[in-house]
């Protein structure tokens, strides 16, 4: 059984950093895509950020505007985990963040067509 678990979510001040860890078990993610989105209440689950395999060692990431230049994405093969470094937090990033992975079809990475899905972790984020 796949399970993805995410992690490190709280509250942080404005100008704050958090890092969230998704940890994979039951499936090894190395050549798919995997992703983080959020949703803030009330508002549909956006995309924030997602890296996938461009063959070999290669890996490349994704950014939704708003957060490009702030967050960070990154995985850790070996230990079947994709992290998100957060930095210079603002209030709006405040919302239930989600990992994903394994996009269904050929759907864009952008998209909240992945196959698996966390049980997300809260970010606060106060002014």
């Amino acid at each position: 059984q796949v399970q993805l678990v995410e992690s490190g979510g709280g509250l942080v001040q404005a100008g704050g950093s958090l890092r969230l860890s998704c940890a994979a078990s039951g499936r090894t993610f190395s050549s798919h895509v995997m992703g983080w989105f959020r949703q803030a209440p009330g508002r549909e689950r956006e995309f924030v950020a997602a890296t996938s395999w461009g063959g070999a060692n290669t890996y490349y990431a994704h950014y939704a505007d708003s957060v490009k230049g702030r967050f960070t994405i990154a995985r850790d093969n070996a230990k079947n985990t994709v992290y998100l470094q957060m930095n210079s937090l603002k209030p709006e990033d405040t919302a239930v963040y989600y990992c994903a992975a394994e996009i269904v079809g050929s759907r864009s990475y952008n998209r909240p067509d992945y196959r698996y899905w966390g049980q997300g972790t809260q970010v606060t984020v106060s002014s």
